[in-house]
């Protein structure tokens, strides 16, 4: 896997996850989750959560936050970062209840 990484910061995280491979933005929406860069649509069963890291703010809620590295059969790769709790994004949360995690 490479040299380990303190997944301290959401920063650290989405770099090292690039690095990887894991370069497309996802973003949730109606129809399915989209990756930005090429415009494809993925309904749920065609992703699998590669990884996740989940950050919490110690002092201050907004820096409560996930990162799920997205892997689909196309071979597109990705990532997703939401809020969690009362910040987080319906659409994501309804989308990924509905992927396989393989982590």
């Amino acid at each position: 896997m490479g040299d380990p990484f303190d997944p301290a910061s959401l920063a650290a995280v989405t770099d090292e996850l690039t690095r990887r491979g894991f370069t497309e933005h996802f973003v949730a929406g109606p129809d399915g989750l989209r990756a930005v860069g090429s415009g494809k649509t993925f309904d749920a069963d065609e992703v699998v959560i590669a990884e996740h890291y989940r950050f919490e703010g110690v002092s201050d809620p907004d820096d409560m936050a996930i990162v799920y590295a997205i892997e689909t059969p196309t071979g597109v790769r990705g990532t997703l970062v939401d809020a969690f709790g009362v910040y987080g994004d319906p659409r994501v949360s309804d989308f990924i209840q509905d992927v396989k995690d393989e982590h």
